[in-house]
């Protein structure tokens, strides 16, 4: 088994990832559109001639990468990361969902185990902690800090 990838259109990676997997073809054995890779969707197969079949039916796949990547070079898509990666005490934010949004706050505390980001209000005129899911929140530019 050999793991191709296949170029789609921008934006419709989990599209062409569902229609191949709805096709339930034996020789298909996982499909995986990482959020990381855009533009691609990873398919495991025994060989492109199934995947060049199916992709003749399927409007947004574009066409099978020449070569084949190994496990090793797509494990890593395979684990999710924690969203508050990335992410590091002191730096500015701006909160994207709940009850805050729209607001700017800096980081003071983050617990990767849960997945939380502890930031205080710029705008508050008591500064008051605000913990939040690390999804909810977007690390502004460095220009912007």
């Amino acid at each position: 088994m050999s793991i191709f990838a296949v170029k789609t259109t921008a934006s419709q990676e989990r599209t062409v990832a569902d229609m191949i997997a709805s096709k339930e073809q034996q020789e298909v054995h996982a499909v995986i559109a990482p959020d990381q890779l855009t533009s691609y969707v990873m398919i495991e197969a025994d060989d492109s001639a199934v995947l060049e079949r199916i992709m003749d039916e399927i409007p947004h796949a574009r066409s099978i990468i020449q070569g084949t990547s190994s496990m090793t070079e797509v494990e890593h898509f395979l684990s999710p990361t924690p969203d508050v990666e990335g992410v590091a005490e002191g730096d500015i934010v701006e909160l994207i969902a709940g009850p805050f949004q729209g607001e700017k706050a800096q980081v003071q505390r983050i617990d990767e185990g849960k997945d939380q980001v502890t930031v205080e209000l710029y705008e508050a005129t008591v500064p008051i902690p605000v913990t939040v899911r690390g999804d909810q929140i977007r690390v502004l530019d460095s220009d912007e800090r």
